[in-house]
Protein backbone atom coordinates (compact mmCIF):
# COMPACT_ATOMS: atom_id res chain seq x y z
CA UNK A 1 0.00 0.00 0.00
CA UNK A 2 1.43 3.36 -1.13
CA UNK A 3 1.88 6.09 1.34
CA UNK A 4 0.08 9.31 0.53
CA UNK A 5 2.03 12.51 0.42
CA UNK A 6 0.99 14.84 3.12
CA UNK A 7 -0.82 17.91 1.79
CA UNK A 8 1.22 20.04 4.13
CA UNK A 9 4.46 18.57 2.82
CA UNK A 10 3.38 19.18 -0.74
CA UNK A 11 2.66 22.78 -0.02
CA UNK A 12 6.04 23.19 1.67
CA UNK A 13 7.80 21.59 -1.28
CA UNK A 14 5.93 23.86 -3.65
CA UNK A 15 6.93 26.91 -1.66
CA UNK A 16 10.56 25.79 -1.66
CA UNK A 17 10.48 25.32 -5.42
CA UNK A 18 8.93 28.77 -5.92
CA UNK A 19 11.47 30.37 -3.61
CA UNK A 20 14.30 28.65 -5.43
CA UNK A 21 12.92 29.79 -8.75
CA UNK A 22 12.51 33.37 -7.55
CA UNK A 23 15.95 33.35 -5.99
CA UNK A 24 17.45 32.03 -9.17
CA UNK A 25 15.66 34.63 -11.17
CA UNK A 26 16.94 37.31 -8.83
CA UNK A 27 20.46 35.98 -9.08
CA UNK A 28 20.20 35.89 -12.83
CA UNK A 29 18.82 39.42 -12.94
CA UNK A 30 21.57 40.64 -10.69
CA UNK A 31 24.62 38.81 -11.98
CA UNK A 32 23.96 37.84 -15.56
CA UNK A 33 24.99 40.59 -18.02
CA UNK A 34 22.27 42.19 -20.10
CA UNK A 35 22.25 41.51 -23.84
CA UNK A 36 20.07 44.53 -24.59
CA UNK A 37 21.33 46.57 -27.55
CA UNK A 38 21.35 50.37 -27.27
CA UNK A 39 19.24 52.39 -29.70
CA UNK A 40 22.10 54.07 -31.56
CA UNK A 41 19.98 56.78 -33.15
CA UNK A 42 18.72 57.74 -29.73
CA UNK A 43 22.22 57.45 -28.26
CA UNK A 44 23.63 59.81 -30.91
CA UNK A 45 20.50 62.01 -30.89
CA UNK A 46 19.86 61.52 -34.60
CA UNK A 47 16.36 62.64 -35.59
CA UNK A 48 16.60 63.24 -39.33
CA UNK A 49 18.03 61.00 -42.04
CA UNK A 50 20.88 63.44 -42.74
CA UNK A 51 21.74 64.03 -39.06
CA UNK A 52 25.32 63.11 -38.22
CA UNK A 53 26.73 62.72 -34.73
CA UNK A 54 29.84 64.72 -33.86
CA UNK A 55 32.55 63.38 -31.55
CA UNK A 56 35.31 65.89 -30.79
CA UNK A 57 38.41 64.78 -28.89
CA UNK A 58 36.56 61.66 -27.67
CA UNK A 59 33.58 63.65 -26.39
CA UNK A 60 30.12 63.32 -27.92
CA UNK A 61 28.80 66.81 -28.71
CA UNK A 62 25.28 68.06 -28.13
CA UNK A 63 25.13 69.34 -31.72
CA UNK A 64 24.67 67.26 -34.88
CA UNK A 65 26.16 67.81 -38.31
CA UNK A 66 24.44 67.27 -41.67
CA UNK A 67 25.36 64.84 -44.42
CA UNK A 68 24.48 66.50 -47.71
CA UNK A 69 25.54 65.14 -51.11
CA UNK A 70 28.30 63.13 -49.47
CA UNK A 71 29.75 66.12 -47.60
CA UNK A 72 29.67 66.88 -43.90
CA UNK A 73 28.29 70.28 -42.88
CA UNK A 74 28.58 71.67 -39.37
CA UNK A 75 26.45 74.37 -37.82
CA UNK A 76 28.14 77.79 -37.81
CA UNK A 77 27.61 78.49 -34.12
CA UNK A 78 29.39 75.24 -33.23
CA UNK A 79 32.14 76.02 -35.73
CA UNK A 80 32.78 79.47 -34.27
CA UNK A 81 32.52 78.55 -30.60
CA UNK A 82 34.30 75.18 -30.67
CA UNK A 83 36.54 74.83 -33.70
CA UNK A 84 37.65 78.18 -35.09
CA UNK A 85 36.43 81.58 -33.91
CA UNK A 86 37.94 83.38 -36.91
CA UNK A 87 35.07 82.29 -39.08
CA UNK A 88 32.53 85.09 -39.12
CA UNK A 89 28.97 84.77 -40.42
CA UNK A 90 27.32 87.98 -41.60
CA UNK A 91 23.64 87.08 -41.39
CA UNK A 92 22.69 90.52 -42.67
CA UNK A 93 24.48 90.11 -45.99
CA UNK A 94 24.59 86.27 -46.05
CA UNK A 95 28.36 86.02 -46.23
CA UNK A 96 30.86 83.76 -44.51
CA UNK A 97 34.25 85.37 -43.86
CA UNK A 98 37.55 84.00 -42.74
CA UNK A 99 40.45 86.28 -41.82
CA UNK A 100 44.12 85.43 -42.04
CA UNK A 101 46.92 87.83 -41.10
CA UNK A 102 47.05 89.04 -44.69
CA UNK A 103 43.61 88.70 -46.25
CA UNK A 104 39.90 88.08 -45.86
CA UNK A 105 38.25 85.13 -47.60
CA UNK A 106 34.59 85.64 -48.48
CA UNK A 107 31.90 83.09 -49.41
CA UNK A 108 28.31 83.90 -50.37
CA UNK A 109 25.60 81.59 -49.03
CA UNK A 110 24.72 78.85 -51.51
CA UNK A 111 27.92 79.28 -53.50
CA UNK A 112 30.74 76.89 -54.34
CA UNK A 113 33.06 79.85 -55.00
CA UNK A 114 35.12 81.83 -52.53
CA UNK A 115 36.99 85.07 -52.99
CA UNK A 116 40.38 85.91 -51.52
CA UNK A 117 42.16 89.23 -51.81
CA UNK A 118 43.41 88.62 -55.31
CA UNK A 119 41.55 85.72 -56.88
CA UNK A 120 38.44 83.57 -57.01
CA UNK A 121 38.44 79.84 -56.23
CA UNK A 122 35.88 77.11 -56.84
CA UNK A 123 35.11 73.92 -54.93
CA UNK A 124 33.09 70.95 -56.20
CA UNK A 125 30.56 71.42 -53.40
CA UNK A 126 28.43 74.15 -51.89
CA UNK A 127 30.58 75.76 -49.20
CA UNK A 128 27.92 77.28 -46.99
CA UNK A 129 24.16 77.21 -46.90
CA UNK A 130 21.65 78.82 -44.61
CA UNK A 131 18.10 77.87 -43.80
CA UNK A 132 15.57 79.79 -41.75
CA UNK A 133 17.19 78.94 -38.43
CA UNK A 134 20.80 77.87 -38.92
CA UNK A 135 23.82 78.27 -41.13
CA UNK A 136 25.93 75.25 -42.11
CA UNK A 137 29.52 75.19 -43.39
CA UNK A 138 31.25 72.37 -45.25
CA UNK A 139 33.75 70.74 -42.93
CA UNK A 140 36.20 70.23 -45.80
CA UNK A 141 36.28 74.01 -46.23
CA UNK A 142 36.74 74.55 -42.50
CA UNK A 143 39.67 72.14 -42.61
CA UNK A 144 41.55 74.44 -45.02
CA UNK A 145 41.94 77.01 -42.25
CA UNK A 146 41.71 74.95 -39.08
CA UNK A 147 44.06 72.54 -37.33
CA UNK A 148 41.69 69.56 -37.29
CA UNK A 149 41.37 66.05 -38.68
CA UNK A 150 38.16 64.11 -39.04
CA UNK A 151 36.77 60.81 -40.31
CA UNK A 152 33.26 59.86 -41.36
CA UNK A 153 31.43 56.66 -40.38
CA UNK A 154 27.97 55.37 -41.28
CA UNK A 155 25.20 53.24 -39.77
CA UNK A 156 24.65 55.46 -37.90
CA UNK A 157 26.12 58.64 -39.40
CA UNK A 158 28.90 60.04 -37.24
CA UNK A 159 32.25 61.80 -37.45
CA UNK A 160 35.25 61.63 -35.14
CA UNK A 161 37.20 64.89 -35.05
CA UNK A 162 40.51 65.78 -33.45
CA UNK A 163 41.27 69.41 -32.64
CA UNK A 164 43.53 69.02 -29.58
CA UNK A 165 47.03 67.77 -30.18
CA UNK A 166 49.25 66.26 -27.53
CA UNK A 167 49.40 63.23 -25.26
CA UNK A 168 46.50 60.80 -24.84
CA UNK A 169 46.17 57.45 -23.06
CA UNK A 170 45.26 54.34 -25.02
CA UNK A 171 44.77 50.68 -24.23
CA UNK A 172 43.84 47.49 -26.05
CA UNK A 173 41.17 44.95 -25.21
CA UNK A 174 42.41 41.56 -23.96
CA UNK A 175 39.47 39.69 -25.46
CA UNK A 176 36.12 40.50 -27.01
CA UNK A 177 34.27 42.84 -24.64
CA UNK A 178 30.90 44.57 -24.54
CA UNK A 179 31.04 48.35 -24.68
CA UNK A 180 28.12 49.60 -22.59
CA UNK A 181 26.38 52.97 -22.37
CA UNK A 182 27.11 53.17 -18.62
CA UNK A 183 29.34 51.33 -16.19
CA UNK A 184 27.36 48.23 -15.24
CA UNK A 185 26.47 44.86 -16.72
CA UNK A 186 22.81 45.78 -17.04
CA UNK A 187 23.50 48.85 -19.15
CA UNK A 188 22.66 48.53 -22.87
CA UNK A 189 25.41 47.44 -25.25
CA UNK A 190 26.76 49.93 -27.83
CA UNK A 191 28.86 47.35 -29.66
CA UNK A 192 31.36 44.57 -29.11
CA UNK A 193 34.97 45.69 -28.89
CA UNK A 194 37.13 43.02 -30.52
CA UNK A 195 40.23 41.46 -29.04
CA UNK A 196 43.36 43.65 -29.47
CA UNK A 197 41.24 46.62 -30.59
CA UNK A 198 42.72 49.92 -29.44
CA UNK A 199 40.58 52.34 -27.45
CA UNK A 200 41.27 55.78 -26.01
CA UNK A 201 40.83 56.14 -22.27
CA UNK A 202 38.46 58.96 -21.42
CA UNK A 203 37.99 58.42 -17.68
CA UNK A 204 39.19 55.70 -15.32
CA UNK A 205 36.91 54.32 -12.61
CA UNK A 206 37.14 51.79 -9.79
CA UNK A 207 35.66 48.89 -11.79
CA UNK A 208 34.77 50.36 -15.18
CA UNK A 209 36.69 52.61 -17.56
CA UNK A 210 35.12 55.07 -19.95
CA UNK A 211 36.66 54.69 -23.39
CA UNK A 212 36.21 55.88 -26.95
CA UNK A 213 36.66 53.59 -29.91
CA UNK A 214 38.35 54.70 -33.09
CA UNK A 215 34.99 54.85 -34.85
CA UNK A 216 33.36 57.09 -32.26
CA UNK A 217 31.56 54.87 -29.75
CA UNK A 218 31.94 56.19 -26.22
CA UNK A 219 31.06 53.86 -23.39
CA UNK A 220 32.31 51.67 -20.56
CA UNK A 221 34.28 48.41 -20.36
CA UNK A 222 35.41 46.49 -17.29
CA UNK A 223 38.88 47.41 -16.07
CA UNK A 224 40.03 43.79 -16.11
CA UNK A 225 39.26 43.60 -19.84
CA UNK A 226 41.87 46.25 -20.67
CA UNK A 227 45.61 45.99 -21.04
CA UNK A 228 47.92 48.42 -19.30
CA UNK A 229 47.42 51.97 -20.59
CA UNK A 230 50.09 53.53 -22.78
CA UNK A 231 50.65 57.15 -23.76
CA UNK A 232 50.45 58.24 -27.37
CA UNK A 233 51.43 61.57 -28.90
CA UNK A 234 48.95 63.07 -31.36
CA UNK A 235 50.71 65.21 -33.94
CA UNK A 236 49.51 67.49 -36.70
CA UNK A 237 51.26 68.78 -39.81
CA UNK A 238 48.94 71.79 -40.09
CA UNK A 239 50.82 75.07 -40.48
CA UNK A 240 49.29 77.96 -38.57
CA UNK A 241 49.75 81.32 -40.29
CA UNK A 242 52.20 83.56 -38.49
CA UNK A 243 50.90 86.91 -37.29
CA UNK A 244 53.49 89.66 -36.96
CA UNK A 245 53.15 92.90 -35.03
CA UNK A 246 54.44 96.40 -35.54
CA UNK A 247 55.99 96.91 -32.10
CA UNK A 248 58.33 99.70 -31.01
CA UNK A 249 61.74 99.03 -29.49
CA UNK A 250 61.29 101.80 -26.94
CA UNK A 251 58.69 102.00 -24.17
CA UNK A 252 55.47 103.69 -25.22
CA UNK A 253 54.77 107.00 -23.48
CA UNK A 254 51.46 107.95 -25.07
CA UNK A 255 49.09 110.79 -24.30
CA UNK A 256 45.58 111.40 -25.52
CA UNK A 257 44.84 114.92 -26.72
CA UNK A 258 41.14 115.71 -26.76
CA UNK A 259 40.26 117.64 -29.89
CA UNK A 260 36.59 118.57 -30.28
CA UNK A 261 36.98 121.21 -32.99
CA UNK A 262 39.56 122.18 -35.58
CA UNK A 263 40.75 125.14 -33.54
CA UNK A 264 41.88 122.81 -30.74
CA UNK A 265 44.63 121.46 -33.01
CA UNK A 266 46.48 124.74 -32.56
CA UNK A 267 47.02 123.93 -28.86
CA UNK A 268 49.39 121.08 -29.65
CA UNK A 269 52.56 123.08 -29.12
CA UNK A 270 51.44 124.27 -25.69
CA UNK A 271 50.21 120.91 -24.37
CA UNK A 272 53.20 119.03 -25.78
CA UNK A 273 55.71 121.51 -24.32
CA UNK A 274 54.36 120.76 -20.84
CA UNK A 275 55.10 117.04 -21.18
CA UNK A 276 58.29 115.02 -20.76
CA UNK A 277 59.25 111.95 -22.76
CA UNK A 278 55.99 111.64 -24.70
CA UNK A 279 56.70 109.70 -27.91
CA UNK A 280 53.13 109.05 -29.07
CA UNK A 281 50.20 111.44 -29.14
CA UNK A 282 46.65 110.36 -29.89
CA UNK A 283 44.33 113.21 -30.94
CA UNK A 284 40.61 112.44 -30.83
CA UNK A 285 40.12 113.19 -34.51
CA UNK A 286 37.72 110.61 -35.91
CA UNK A 287 34.31 109.37 -34.94
CA UNK A 288 31.51 107.36 -36.53
CA UNK A 289 29.18 109.80 -38.27
CA UNK A 290 26.55 107.64 -39.97
CA UNK A 291 25.33 104.05 -40.22
CA UNK A 292 27.18 103.44 -43.49
CA UNK A 293 30.71 103.55 -42.08
CA UNK A 294 31.24 107.26 -42.67
CA UNK A 295 33.52 109.17 -40.30
CA UNK A 296 33.78 112.76 -39.15
CA UNK A 297 37.34 114.03 -39.15
CA UNK A 298 39.07 116.86 -37.31
CA UNK A 299 42.52 115.94 -38.60
CA UNK A 300 45.22 118.47 -39.34
CA UNK A 301 48.34 118.05 -41.51
CA UNK A 302 50.09 120.89 -39.66
CA UNK A 303 49.47 119.04 -36.38
CA UNK A 304 51.15 115.89 -37.71
CA UNK A 305 54.05 117.84 -39.15
CA UNK A 306 54.70 119.56 -35.82
CA UNK A 307 54.52 116.26 -33.92
CA UNK A 308 56.95 114.59 -36.32
CA UNK A 309 59.35 117.52 -36.04
CA UNK A 310 59.45 116.80 -32.29
CA UNK A 311 59.91 113.02 -32.75
CA UNK A 312 56.38 112.23 -31.64
CA UNK A 313 54.25 109.70 -33.52
CA UNK A 314 50.56 110.39 -34.15
CA UNK A 315 48.09 107.55 -33.51
CA UNK A 316 44.76 109.21 -34.24
CA UNK A 317 41.80 108.00 -32.20
CA UNK A 318 38.48 106.83 -33.67
CA UNK A 319 35.45 106.73 -31.38
CA UNK A 320 31.82 105.65 -31.55
CA UNK A 321 30.41 107.94 -28.85
CA UNK A 322 30.13 111.41 -30.37
CA UNK A 323 27.17 111.01 -32.71
CA UNK A 324 24.16 109.56 -30.84
CA UNK A 325 22.32 108.89 -34.11
CA UNK A 326 24.86 106.26 -35.14
CA UNK A 327 23.96 102.63 -34.47
CA UNK A 328 27.39 101.14 -33.79
CA UNK A 329 26.03 97.59 -33.82
CA UNK A 330 24.62 98.10 -37.31
CA UNK A 331 27.91 99.48 -38.60
CA UNK A 332 29.96 96.62 -37.13
CA UNK A 333 27.67 93.74 -38.08
CA UNK A 334 27.38 94.54 -41.80
CA UNK A 335 30.36 93.60 -43.96
CA UNK A 336 29.81 96.46 -46.39
CA UNK A 337 29.68 99.14 -43.68
CA UNK A 338 32.72 97.72 -41.89
CA UNK A 339 34.58 97.87 -45.18
CA UNK A 340 33.51 101.49 -45.67
CA UNK A 341 34.68 102.35 -42.16
CA UNK A 342 38.09 100.71 -42.53
CA UNK A 343 38.63 102.27 -45.97
CA UNK A 344 37.70 105.71 -44.64
CA UNK A 345 40.11 105.37 -41.72
CA UNK A 346 42.98 104.15 -43.89
CA UNK A 347 42.36 106.89 -46.46
CA UNK A 348 42.51 109.52 -43.71
CA UNK A 349 45.63 107.95 -42.24
CA UNK A 350 47.38 108.11 -45.62
CA UNK A 351 46.13 111.63 -46.34
CA UNK A 352 47.40 113.02 -43.05
CA UNK A 353 50.58 110.92 -42.83
CA UNK A 354 49.56 109.23 -39.58
CA UNK A 355 51.72 106.68 -37.80
CA UNK A 356 48.87 104.69 -36.32
CA UNK A 357 45.20 104.38 -35.45
CA UNK A 358 43.84 104.09 -31.92
CA UNK A 359 40.40 102.44 -31.72
CA UNK A 360 38.18 103.49 -28.82
CA UNK A 361 34.84 101.71 -29.18
CA UNK A 362 32.99 101.87 -25.89
CA UNK A 363 29.58 100.89 -24.51
CA UNK A 364 29.20 98.12 -27.09
CA UNK A 365 26.39 95.62 -26.78
CA UNK A 366 27.06 91.88 -26.82
CA UNK A 367 25.29 91.80 -30.20
CA UNK A 368 28.12 93.89 -31.61
CA UNK A 369 30.90 91.79 -30.09
CA UNK A 370 31.74 89.44 -32.96
CA UNK A 371 31.34 92.22 -35.53
CA UNK A 372 33.69 94.37 -33.48
CA UNK A 373 36.39 91.69 -33.44
CA UNK A 374 35.95 91.19 -37.18
CA UNK A 375 36.36 94.94 -37.65
CA UNK A 376 39.68 94.81 -35.79
CA UNK A 377 40.83 91.87 -37.93
CA UNK A 378 39.95 93.65 -41.16
CA UNK A 379 41.42 96.97 -40.03
CA UNK A 380 44.65 95.29 -38.93
CA UNK A 381 45.27 93.88 -42.41
CA UNK A 382 45.01 97.32 -43.99
CA UNK A 383 47.09 98.90 -41.22
CA UNK A 384 49.91 96.42 -41.81
CA UNK A 385 49.85 97.04 -45.56
CA UNK A 386 50.26 100.77 -44.86
CA UNK A 387 52.79 100.46 -42.01
CA UNK A 388 50.35 101.82 -39.44
CA UNK A 389 50.38 100.86 -35.76
CA UNK A 390 46.98 99.61 -34.58
CA UNK A 391 46.14 100.01 -30.89
CA UNK A 392 42.86 99.14 -29.19
CA UNK A 393 41.48 100.70 -26.01
CA UNK A 394 39.87 98.29 -23.55
CA UNK A 395 38.13 98.36 -20.21
CA UNK A 396 39.72 96.65 -17.26
CA UNK A 397 38.68 92.97 -17.72
CA UNK A 398 35.41 91.87 -16.18
CA UNK A 399 32.78 89.24 -16.87
CA UNK A 400 30.52 91.72 -18.64
CA UNK A 401 33.28 92.87 -21.03
CA UNK A 402 34.53 89.37 -21.91
CA UNK A 403 32.95 89.63 -25.37
CA UNK A 404 35.53 92.29 -26.25
CA UNK A 405 37.83 89.24 -26.58
CA UNK A 406 41.18 90.85 -25.77
CA UNK A 407 43.04 87.67 -26.68
CA UNK A 408 41.81 87.74 -30.26
CA UNK A 409 42.33 91.50 -30.39
CA UNK A 410 45.98 91.01 -29.50
CA UNK A 411 46.44 88.44 -32.27
CA UNK A 412 45.69 91.10 -34.89
CA UNK A 413 46.24 94.51 -33.27
CA UNK A 414 49.70 95.68 -32.24
CA UNK A 415 48.89 97.12 -28.82
CA UNK A 416 46.11 96.62 -26.29
CA UNK A 417 45.53 99.61 -24.02
CA UNK A 418 44.06 99.03 -20.54
CA UNK A 419 41.91 101.99 -19.54
CA UNK A 420 42.98 101.81 -15.91
CA UNK A 421 40.33 104.17 -14.60
CA UNK A 422 36.57 104.59 -14.12
CA UNK A 423 36.55 102.06 -11.32
CA UNK A 424 33.84 104.37 -10.05
CA UNK A 425 32.21 106.57 -12.67
CA UNK A 426 29.46 109.14 -13.13
CA UNK A 427 26.66 106.60 -12.77
CA UNK A 428 28.11 104.70 -9.79
CA UNK A 429 25.70 104.16 -6.92
CA UNK A 430 28.42 104.66 -4.33
CA UNK A 431 31.37 106.98 -3.92
CA UNK A 432 34.77 105.52 -4.63
CA UNK A 433 38.14 105.82 -6.28
CA UNK A 434 38.50 106.34 -10.00
CA UNK A 435 41.60 104.14 -10.02
CA UNK A 436 42.62 102.46 -6.77
CA UNK A 437 45.92 100.60 -6.85
CA UNK A 438 44.33 97.14 -6.54
CA UNK A 439 41.94 97.96 -9.38
CA UNK A 440 44.89 98.85 -11.58
CA UNK A 441 47.03 95.88 -10.51
CA UNK A 442 44.18 93.45 -11.14
CA UNK A 443 43.53 95.10 -14.49
CA UNK A 444 47.12 94.45 -15.52
CA UNK A 445 47.14 90.89 -14.14
CA UNK A 446 43.85 89.92 -15.81
CA UNK A 447 44.79 91.52 -19.12
CA UNK A 448 48.09 89.63 -19.20
CA UNK A 449 46.15 86.37 -19.00
CA UNK A 450 45.04 87.13 -22.57
CA UNK A 451 47.55 89.62 -23.94
CA UNK A 452 51.38 89.41 -24.15
CA UNK A 453 53.15 91.94 -21.93
CA UNK A 454 55.06 93.41 -24.88
CA UNK A 455 51.72 94.41 -26.42
CA UNK A 456 50.12 95.85 -23.28
CA UNK A 457 49.86 99.55 -22.44
CA UNK A 458 48.44 100.87 -19.16
CA UNK A 459 46.39 104.09 -19.37
CA UNK A 460 46.43 106.36 -16.30
CA UNK A 461 43.98 109.10 -15.24
CA UNK A 462 44.86 112.78 -14.96
CA UNK A 463 41.59 113.31 -13.13
CA UNK A 464 39.50 112.17 -10.21
CA UNK A 465 35.94 112.71 -8.94
CA UNK A 466 34.53 114.77 -6.11
CA UNK A 467 31.62 112.87 -4.63
CA UNK A 468 28.68 114.37 -2.76
CA UNK A 469 26.57 112.12 -0.50
CA UNK A 470 23.13 113.30 0.60
CA UNK A 471 21.14 111.42 3.25
CA UNK A 472 17.37 111.71 2.86
CA UNK A 473 14.66 111.53 5.49
CA UNK A 474 14.34 107.84 4.73
CA UNK A 475 18.06 107.46 5.59
CA UNK A 476 18.77 106.55 1.97
CA UNK A 477 22.04 107.95 0.64
CA UNK A 478 22.09 109.42 -2.85
CA UNK A 479 25.37 110.07 -4.63
CA UNK A 480 26.43 112.59 -7.27
CA UNK A 481 29.88 113.40 -8.59
CA UNK A 482 31.82 115.79 -10.76
CA UNK A 483 35.15 115.41 -12.55
CA UNK A 484 38.09 117.20 -10.97
CA UNK A 485 41.21 117.69 -13.05
CA UNK A 486 44.49 116.76 -11.42
CA UNK A 487 45.63 120.38 -11.68
CA UNK A 488 42.48 121.57 -9.85
CA UNK A 489 42.57 119.13 -6.92
CA UNK A 490 44.54 121.41 -4.65
CA UNK A 491 41.91 124.12 -5.03
CA UNK A 492 39.26 121.66 -3.83
CA UNK A 493 41.48 120.70 -0.89
CA UNK A 494 42.16 124.33 0.04
CA UNK A 495 38.49 125.27 -0.13
CA UNK A 496 37.45 122.25 1.94
CA UNK A 497 39.77 122.88 4.83
CA UNK A 498 40.40 119.12 4.97
CA UNK A 499 43.83 117.54 5.27
CA UNK A 500 44.55 114.76 2.73
CA UNK A 501 45.45 111.43 4.34
CA UNK A 502 47.40 108.72 2.56
CA UNK A 503 45.67 105.36 2.18
CA UNK A 504 47.81 102.29 1.52
CA UNK A 505 44.62 100.42 0.66
CA UNK A 506 43.80 102.70 -2.25
CA UNK A 507 47.32 103.93 -3.05
CA UNK A 508 45.96 107.49 -2.94
CA UNK A 509 45.47 110.52 -0.76
CA UNK A 510 41.89 110.87 0.50
CA UNK A 511 39.84 113.77 1.81
CA UNK A 512 36.38 113.88 3.36
CA UNK A 513 34.47 116.91 4.63
CA UNK A 514 30.98 118.23 5.39
CA UNK A 515 29.38 121.17 3.66
CA UNK A 516 25.78 122.33 3.23
CA UNK A 517 24.41 119.14 4.75
CA UNK A 518 26.38 116.90 2.37
CA UNK A 519 29.38 114.64 2.84
CA UNK A 520 32.10 115.19 0.23
CA UNK A 521 34.74 112.57 -0.62
CA UNK A 522 37.66 112.58 -3.03
CA UNK A 523 40.38 110.03 -3.80
CA UNK A 524 43.18 112.10 -5.26
CA UNK A 525 45.43 111.51 -8.27
CA UNK A 526 48.88 113.10 -8.10
CA UNK A 527 52.53 112.10 -8.45
CA UNK A 528 52.57 109.62 -5.56
CA UNK A 529 49.40 107.79 -6.61
CA UNK A 530 50.53 107.75 -10.24
CA UNK A 531 53.89 106.35 -9.15
CA UNK A 532 52.17 103.39 -7.45
CA UNK A 533 50.55 102.52 -10.77
CA UNK A 534 53.77 103.05 -12.71
CA UNK A 535 55.58 100.66 -10.37
CA UNK A 536 52.93 98.01 -11.08
CA UNK A 537 53.38 98.55 -14.83
CA UNK A 538 57.16 98.29 -14.55
CA UNK A 539 56.95 95.12 -12.47
CA UNK A 540 54.70 93.53 -15.10
CA UNK A 541 57.20 94.51 -17.84
CA UNK A 542 54.49 95.85 -20.11
CA UNK A 543 55.04 97.94 -23.24
CA UNK A 544 54.36 101.34 -21.70
CA UNK A 545 51.72 103.77 -20.52
CA UNK A 546 49.23 106.31 -21.75
CA UNK A 547 47.42 109.16 -20.01
CA UNK A 548 43.95 110.68 -20.24
CA UNK A 549 44.22 113.48 -20.96
CA UNK A 550 46.70 116.23 -21.82
CA UNK A 551 45.98 119.56 -20.19
CA UNK A 552 44.52 118.13 -16.97
CA UNK A 553 47.80 117.18 -15.32
CA UNK A 554 49.91 118.82 -12.67
CA UNK A 555 53.17 119.47 -14.58
CA UNK A 556 55.25 117.83 -11.84
CA UNK A 557 53.70 114.42 -12.63
CA UNK A 558 55.83 114.17 -15.77
CA UNK A 559 58.99 113.95 -13.66
CA UNK A 560 57.52 110.82 -12.13
CA UNK A 561 56.30 109.31 -15.41
CA UNK A 562 59.59 109.74 -17.22
CA UNK A 563 61.44 107.82 -14.51
CA UNK A 564 59.46 104.69 -15.29
CA UNK A 565 58.74 104.93 -18.99
CA UNK A 566 61.99 106.20 -20.50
Amino acid sequence: MKKKTSPVLAVVLLIVVVVLMLTGKAVIEKYVPSKEKADLKEYYQLKEADDTAVIVDNVKQDTTAKLVAGKIYIEYRFLHDTLNQRFYWDGNENKLLYTTPSEVTSVAAGSSEYQTAKEKHTENYTIVYADADKTYVALDFVKKYTNIKYKMYKDPNRITLTKTWGTIEQSSVKKDAELRVKGGIKSPILRTVKKDETVTIVESGEKWTKVCTKDGYIGYVKNRQLDKAEKKELKSDFKEPQITHNLKKEKINMAWHQVTEQAANSTLANVLSATKGVNVISPTWFYLDDNNGGIKTLASSDYVTYAHQHNVEVWALVSNLENPDVDTTQVLTHTSTRENLTNNLISAAIQYDLDGINVDMEALSTDAGEGYIQFIRELSIKCKKNDLVLSIDNYVPSSYTAFYNRKEQSCFADYIVIMGYDEHYKGSEEAGSVASIDFVKNGIKDTLKEVPAEQTILALPFYTRLWAETTGEDKKVTVTSEVVKMNNQQTVVNNSGASPKWSDKYGQYYIEYQKDGKTYKMWMEESKSIEQKLKAAKKAKIAGTSVWKLGMEDPTVWDTIIKYVN
